[in-house]
């Protein structure tokens, strides 16, 4: 930035200090205090000229700082020096200026162009800071709290005590379903939050969205599927009982009238027999669906005590040893921290996973190798964890969004209870079950509880 000049000059400066103070010594220790008062004079003036020459570029450089920490960009220094080394640092600064000038316009740019991406998002935005001040909340947000502007989690309490209070306690990571009710709509808003540090302070940014439509159309479709499953169900076993009752009811009568006991055979008195008995095992069947129906509803609320995972994990092991053995299918069991702990109902959870592990012993089948995992761990936001895994085929996509519907089932048995009851087991231990599945990667079953 300085140039060979600037050096050259600074050097004739250093090198006249160094005469002028060595004359004045010398004056001084000849006696000829008059001379040696005015080289003296003269060494504090050229002194100062070099510091005021040196301090020319620190007077310089701290304007263009100043300048640029207030973000004016209008400062320009002359470019007309005569000095060549500082013709030549006035323009490297003004480039530098108008460099940054132009890095702080796209800047804007920018942040113009997210702010009204994020103004024209479908999910509400906000973002607030230790001690409750919002800093910045997207129209949407404020649209679905009904209240504008939003300068402090407080004017959440006036919308609904419910949802000052899960703002104020809450916690990086976290999700939550907030029900809110006003003058104009219901709505179900699904939130959650993350942490963020800007300026050496802790904020919190919260995303929301309304869900209650969603709800709906989903509650629509899981009754629409249920309702497809009974009435597949229930045909299947009143319309052998009404071919048959019509069977029979023809050996009785005909149009004329009843049939005479003379002219009654003993072959329709088998028949009859046979009917009434099948009728009998349609009957048995159609209660046997409905007392499962009964017990899908009338599930005790969990009595939950800290469990070990790995006590757990071992003892649904102990439990499966045998069909294990019987399909050839090798167990791992693994808990992460071995002394994981899970607030559960054991026996409840046991049945959970006896069935999820009978499940993936069935459809492993032929699979080479096969294998039963069991695992359980803890997320980086602290959801614990259990998980079924097995290698086998897969499950079919076109069966993912069926296999928790109840009654439904692929098998040539079973009363198709055991998912959806499952299911339900978890979601009342306040957690949620899920799968996936990949064809030819096997399937995992995953419970999350808080």
């Amino acid at each position: 930035m300085i140039s060979r000049n600037f050096y050259f000059q600074l050097i004739l400066r250093v090198i006249f200090l160094a005469l002028t103070a060595i004359i004045t010594a010398f004056l001084f220790f000849g006696q000829n205090y008059f001379l040696s008062v005015l080289f003296l004079i003269l060494f504090v003036i050229q002194a100062g000229m070099m510091a005021n020459h040196l301090n020319h570029i620190n007077r310089k450089l701290a304007y263009f700082f100043d300048a640029i920490r207030n973000e004016d960009f209008t400062l320009r220094f002359p470019e007309k020096d005569i000095i060549k080394s500082f013709k030549n640092l006035n323009h490297s600064l003004n480039r530098v200026n108008e460099l940054i000038q132009e890095v702080h316009l796209k800047k804007q740019e920018q942040e113009q162009y997210y702010q009204e991406i994020i103004k024209q998002a479908t999910i509400g935005i906000l973002t607030y800071n230790q001690r409750g001040h919002i800093l910045f909340s997207n129209p949407t947000m404020e649209r679905l709290f009904n209240h504008s502007p939003l300068n402090h989690i407080k004017q959440l309490n006036q919308v609904d005590p419910l949802l000052y209070e899960t703002f104020a306690k809450f916690e990086p990571f976290e999700r939550k379903m907030v029900p809110l009710t006003n003058e104009r709509e219901k709505t179900q808003l699904a939130i959650k939050s993350t942490a963020l540090r800007l300026e050496e302070e802790d904020l919190l940014l919260v995303v929301a969205q309304d869900i209650h439509r969603e709800l709906d159309e989903k509650e629509t479709d899981s009754w629409v599927r249920l309702i497809r499953v009974l009435t597949h169900e229930i045909m299947n076993t009143i319309t052998p009982i009404t071919s048959i009752s019509g069977s029979i009811l023809g050996y009785f009568r005909t149009p004329g009238g009843l049939v005479s006991l003379d002219s009654f055979k003993t072959s329709h008195i088998e028949s009859t027999v046979k009917g009434l008995e099948v009728i009998q095992e349609q009957g048995g069947n159609l209660m046997a669906f409905v007392q499962s129906y009964r017990s899908l509803l009338n599930v005790a609320a969990p009595d939950k005590e800290l469990i070990k995972a790995k006590v757990l994990l071992d003892k649904v092991g102990v439990l499966m040893d045998q069909a294990l053995a019987a399909n050839k299918v090798s167990l791992v069991v693994q808990a992460h921290p071995e002394d994981l702990e899970l607030f559960i109902d054991e026996r409840q959870m046991t049945q959970v996973l006896v069935n999820l592990s009978k499940n993936a012993i069935q459809a492993l089948g032929n699979t080479d190798d096969s294998q039963l995992q069991l695992l359980a761990g803890v997320r980086e936001s602290g959801i614990k964890y259990v998980e079924v895994q097995d290698n086998g085929p897969g499950i079919p996509a076109e069966l993912l969004d069926e296999i928790f519907v109840p009654f439904f089932t692929t098998k040539s048995e079973g009363t198709g209870i055991g998912l959806s009851l499952s299911k339900r087991l978890v979601q009342m231990h306040g957690g949620s079950l899920d799968v996936y599945s990949e064809a030819e990667h096997g399937t995992v079953f995953i419970l999350e509880f808080p």
